[in-house]
């Protein structure tokens, strides 16, 4: 059975659980941009893959693990000529909520929700050989409750109990694996960092739009000069930095994953208003030009592929 069908036979038994492991190759599986609104765990365990979240590349390395909101567009891109190999898990948050509020540890799901799609990368240490197996345990109870509904046409409760108790530990441990980055998050916000937060939300959205201060501080009902001191002060960047980073950001996605869009389509894209800017922006910053930033992660790609082909 291939991946979107395990799903979905899981997806009609559970409604707060589904999950596979060790899946391998592309099968009929779609790598489209796509959300949902389960929290998902995924682990990669090999192949050459890269993991795109909204506009972000991660360059995957066995072992890594990406904790997502879900509702964030997000897609994997492996190269078809390796052998893509990765497990996931998706469960709902409102569901997994309940339970870890009656545990005691309300903040268990912060990870997914404090962390904006963040990557642990395990290097398959002892912590990653944990998580590897837990989702190995939760799938194959999964199995045995399918294999309990065919036969008897009604649920197991005894191994759905197993299965929530494998979760619980599979996320405490996540949890716990978490609490570095966790801690740099204050706990309360001010309201100078409350609004600098939504002056940046509001770019990632409309960056490659035109942009002013005036815009920003209307639409966030603000005054000008609040907007850029607030922002300035909570983050250290001005806003037309932030904003340029932004639009950088987006350019070397779409060099690397879109080579055949046009220089001019990629700077308009991005919300340069010209190439010319767009191009002396990209190599004072970069340090080479768009061209050769692009050649050089195809090459880079296509240099990858014949090794893992050897």
């Amino acid at each position: 059975m291939d991946l979107e069908a395990a799903l979905k036979n899981q997806s009609m038994m559970n409604k707060w659980i589904t999950a596979a492991y060790r899946v391998q190759g592309v099968h009929s599986y779609s790598f489209q941009y796509h959300s949902h609104h389960e929290f998902e765990i995924y682990f990669f365990c090999g192949g050459d893959c890269k993991y795109l979240i909204s506009n972000r590349i991660y360059e995957l390395e066995p072992g890594d693990i990406i904790l997502l909101d879900g509702m964030t567009l997000h897609k994997p891109n492996p190269k078809i000529e390796s052998t893509y190999t990765r497990s996931m898990l998706h469960f709902s948050p409102t569901w997994m909520a309940e339970i870890a509020a009656v545990l005691g540890i309300p903040n268990l799901l912060d990870p997914f929700k404090k962390l904006n799609n963040y990557l642990l990368r395990t290097g398959y240490n002892e912590s990653g050989q944990y998580i590897d197996q837990q989702i190995k345990k939760i799938v194959g109870l999964l199995a045995q409750m399918d294999e309990e509904m065919q036969r008897a046409n009604t649920n197991n409760d005894l191994l759905e109990a197993e299965v929530k108790l494998e979760l619980v530990q599979l996320l405490v441990r996540i949890y716990k694996m978490s609490q570095e980055e966790l801690a740099h998050i204050p706990s309360n916000k001010t309201e100078k960092e409350v609004h600098a937060e939504a002056i940046a939300s509001w770019i990632n959205v409309h960056y490659a739009e035109k942009i002013s201060l005036d815009r920003i501080s209307t639409e966030l009902n603000l005054s000008k000069y609040y907007t850029s001191h607030v922002f300035k002060e909570v983050t250290g960047f001005t806003v037309m930095e932030y904003v340029m980073g932004c639009r950088l950001n987006q350019v070397k996605f779409l060099l690397e994953m879109e080579p055949n869009l046009s220089l001019a389509e990629v700077s308009s894209a991005a919300g340069f208003e010209s190439v010319a800017h767009f191009s002396r922006f990209f190599k004072e910053k970069v340090g080479v030009t768009p061209s050769r930033y692009r050649k050089n992660k195809l090459t880079s790609s296509t240099s990858l592929a014949k090794e893992d082909s050897v």
